[in-house]
C-alpha cells in the first residue's frame, strides 16, 4: 500500500481569511443569568476569539506538530492520516506490543500527543505508537461506504497490519476511539493483544440476565444525563449539514460548539484552564478549521443506523474510567457482559472525556503496566 511522509502546511491565505473572519464575528448575549447555563458563554468565546486572532500562533503549533513523524496512507483507496513514533529500546529489552491511540469527538490526533511523548520513552515501556486520525477527521479521508464500526475497525487494522506491518499490536481509544478500540478487540482477537478503554463498553444485548440494581440504576441515570446534553448527538445525526453549513463558515462558531464539549465532558471543576491551556483548545479547534472537516465529522452519528450488534470481546481487556458526568458510577458488571476477560479495572476519580490530555501521567502508566504485561 501506498505511503507518503506528511507534513501539516496550511497556506498563508487560508490563515489570512480565518483572521479576517475572525476578526468580523458578530457575538451574542447570554442567555441565562449565569455564566455557561446556555452553552459556551459569550463572554469567554469573545476573550477566545480575541486570543486566536491576536494571540494564538499557528506556526509555532504547526511546527511542533510536524516534530512528529507523520505519514499519508492509502487504506481502502482513501487517504489515512496517521503519526507513527518508533520507540528507541536499549538492546537486549523485549519489545512491547506496539500501540494504537485512537481519539474520539470532538477531538483529534493532537489529544494523543501527552502519551506519545510518555509511552515512546525507555521509562515509559519504549512501545512503537501509531496515532490515526479516523476517517473524516485532519487529513484522514471518508470512505464512500458508510461510516460504520466496524469499517473504523477494519480502517485501522488495515493500517496497523497491512501498511505498516505489525502482527499483533494493542489498542487504546475514549468516545468513539474507544468504541472502534472494542469492535477491533471482538473482530481480529489473534492480532490484537489486548485493548485499554476510558469508556467501559456496552453489550450488543442486556438479554443474557436481568440486569442489576446497580445496572439499572446507571443506565436510568444516563438516560436522564442524555436529557440535558443529548441535543448536539441528535442535530449532528439528523440535520448535518445544516449544523455544518453555519460551523464551516464561522470560525466562533465552530469554536462554540467544540469548546461547550470540552467544558461539560472534561474534569476541570467549573473552569476549562483547569484541564487545557488555551493553546492546545485552538489547536485542536484550528485543525478542524484548515481541514475544513467538522461536517465529515459527523459522519459517525449521521450513519450510526447503519451499525450491526458487535461481536462480544475475548482479548484481554483494561479500564481506566473517566471522571465525567456520564460514567458517573459505571458499574464493571455492565462491562463484563461485553468482556470475557477484564484484567485491569480503575476508577481515579480524575480525569475526563479527554484524559490523555487531562491526566496524562496518570493514563501513560496504567497503560504501560497493562501492555508490558501482554508480552509474549
Amino acid at each position: 500500500m501506498s505511503v507518503s511522509p506528511f507534513r501539516i502546511d496550511v497556506p498563508d491565505a487560508v490563515l489570512d481569511d480565518l483572521r479576517a473572519r475572525l476578526a468580523r464575528t458578530r457575538f451574542t448575549h447570554r442567555s441565562g443569568d449565569r455564566p455557561w447555563q446556555g452553552g459556551t458563554d459569550p463572554d469567554y468565546l469573545r476573550d477566545l476569539v480575541s486570543y486566536w486572532h491576536d494571540g494564538f500562533d499557528w506556526r509555532a503549533r504547526e511546527a511542533a506538530l510536524n516534530a512528529y513523524p507523520q505519514y499519508l496512507a492509502l487504506v481502502g483507496g482513501r487517504k489515512l492520516h496517521f503519526l507513527h513514533v518508533r520507540a528507541a529500546r536499549p538492546a537486549g529489552v523485549p519489545a512491547p506490543p506496539p500501540l494504537l491511540l485512537t481519539h474520539g469527538w470532538p477531538s483529534s490526533f493532537v489529544e494523543m500527543l501527552p502519551l506519545v511523548d510518555r509511552l515512546t520513552s525507555p521509562t515509559g515501556g519504549a512501545f512503537d505508537v501509531v496515532v490515526p486520525s479516523l476517517p473524516g477527521f485532519g487529513w484522514s479521508e471518508l470512505p464512500d461506504e458508510p461510516l460504520t464500526r466496524a469499517v473504523l475497525a477494519r480502517t485501522l487494522h488495515e493500517l496497523m497490519t497491512d501498511v505498516l506491518g505489525y502482527q499483533r499490536y494493542g489498542a487504546f481509544g475514549g468516545d468513539v476511539g474507544g468504541v472502534v478500540t472494542g469492535w477491533l478487540g471482538a473482530l481480529h482477537p489473534e492480532q490484537v493483544a489486548g485493548i485499554h478503554m476510558i469508556h467501559p463498553p456496552f453489550p450488543a444485548s442486556f438479554d443474557a440476565r436481568p440486569l442489576s440494581p446497580a445496572e439499572q440504576a446507571y443506565l436510568d441515570a444516563e438516560a436522564a444525563y442524555d436529557e440535558t446534553d443529548g441535543g448536539y448527538s441528535a442535530i449532528m445525526g439528523t440535520r448535518p449539514d445544516t449544523l455544518a453549513t453555519a460551523l464551516a463558515d464561522s470560525p466562533a462558531g465552530l469554536a462554540a460548539w467544540l469548546v461547550d464539549k470540552y467544558r461539560d465532558w472534561s474534569d476541570n471543576r467549573g473552569d476549562l484552564s483547569n484541564s487545557f491551556d488555551t493553546d492546545t483548545l485552538l489547536t485542536i479547534i484550528t485543525v478542524y478549521w484548515v481541514t475544513g472537516t467538522i461536517g465529515s465529522s459527523f459522519r459517525q452519528y449521521a450513519d450510526f443506523d447503519h451499525n450491526t450488534p458487535r461481536p462480544q470481546i475475548t482479548v484481554p481487556a483494561a479500564f481506566t474510567v473517566s471522571h465525567e458526568p456520564s460514567q458517573a458510577n459505571f458499574p464493571r458488571e455492565i462491562a463484563e457482559r461485553a468482556c470475557t476477560d477484564i484484567r485491569h479495572w480503575s476508577e481515579p476519580g480524575r480525569g475526563g472525556h479527554f484524559m490523555p490530555l487531562e491526566e496524562p501521567d496518570l493514563l501513560a502508566a496504567e497503560l504501560r503496566d497493562f501492555f508490558t504485561s501482554l508480552r509474549p
